[in-house]
């Protein structure tokens, strides 16, 4: 695999993709949501944290693009983003699981 040049412009994106996999909140959502999409109220339910904190997660989860939300009429569902963010967060698990 060719190096790739991080450029500082890439250093600042990746440093802020890390950050924000850097709550225990937020990790409990990814992993929560590993065997696919999932509604916000059964997610609040299954973390045993309020709404509001939930959606505050959330919200900075989809502004980094690890997941995507979906609207059904009152309700909220939501998918990890894409097979990247699967990969990185197992690949994290495995690191610290098995150093």
């Amino acid at each position: 695999m060719p190096k790739t040049t991080v450029t500082p412009e890439i250093a600042s994106d990746l440093a802020t993709l890390f950050d924000s996999l850097s709550d225990p909140t937020r990790i409990l959502i990814i992993s929560a949501l590993l065997d696919g999409e999932v509604g916000v109220g059964d997610l609040v339910e299954s973390l045993g944290l309020t709404k509001s904190a939930v959606s505050h997660q959330l919200r900075g989860l989809r502004d980094k693009r690890l997941i995507r939300t979906r609207k059904q009429g009152r309700n909220v569902f939501v998918c990890l983003d894409d097979d990247h963010v699967i990969e990185l967060f197992k690949r994290g698990l495995d690191h610290v699981l098995h150093g």
